[in-house]
């Protein structure tokens, strides 16, 4: 599909994977799984129509709050999507970009992140941003500390700090904001998903489980988004 006004920044929360496996009596790490399959098809996708940007949640700041089982298992696939993902992401020409706060993560999993970031860095084709253990609140808190030390440190002065400045100081500096957020599973709300960012993003909210989704789905999301008027704010 080679339309005008592809959005450029298209952000997506990836709900129902549980769900979904539920449904299908089945256990739930195979929800993400196959949750993890479609992500790959449909960042490749996304490349194809001309998207320059995908930013997706994988894990936010209250994820924590599941069962340990749950926590690790997540972990794990984490960790093994990203070492094996970060070689055919490079042979893709698909830049990686992970957004939230690693440190308190595992060894092993900031060594992945480390590596696929390291290893697609020059690629200019797409930029993938993964969030996380991402949460816009803590996001917005972190960037207001950044910013007070360097206040402090007379690096910047507060009569300086506009909108521009503080977007310089979030996960994604340098990134525009989304101009298009997709949540699948028919939930109704962003959760805290670029908070800071998705003040004027269009909002699209799909009655199917994650790894239901497909080519065609986003598909029809672009052209929904093609069908709406920006404004933001004007008029």
């Amino acid at each position: 599909m080679e339309q005008p006004n592809i959005p450029i920044h298209v952000g997506i929360i990836m709900d129902g994977n549980r769900r979904w496996a539920k449904e299908k009596k089945i256990d739930y790490r195979l929800g993400h799984k196959e949750g993890a399959k479609t992500l790959e098809k449909i960042v490749r996708y996304a490349k194809k129509i001309g998207i320059k940007y995908i930013t997706v949640y994988a894990f936010s700041t209250e994820n924590w709050k599941r069962s340990e089982e749950e926590v690790g298992a997540l972990m794990l696939l984490l960790k093994t999507y990203l070492d094996d993902y970060g070689k055919r992401a490079d042979t893709e020409n698909i830049k990686i970009k992970v957004l939230g706060d690693i440190k308190v993560l595992s060894t092993g999993l900031q060594k992945s992140i480390e590596k696929c970031i390291e290893r697609t860095k020059n690629n200019d084709g797409i930029i993938f941003s993964i969030a996380l253990n991402y949460g816009g609140r803590d996001e917005i808190i972190h960037a207001i500390k950044n910013i007070a030390k360097d206040v402090e440190k007379k690096k910047l002065n507060i009569e300086e700090i506009n909108e521009d400045i503080v977007s310089d100081y979030m996960y994604t500096e340098g990134m525009p904001d989304p101009d298009l957020i997709v949540r699948t599973s028919g939930e109704l709300r962003l959760s805290g998903f670029l908070t800071w960012q998705s003040v004027y993003s269009e909002l699209l909210f799909i009655d199917k489980y994650w790894p239901d989704f497909t080519e065609e789905d986003l598909d029809n999301a672009v052209v929904e988004y093609q069908k709406r008027k920006r404004k933001f704010g004007a008029g």
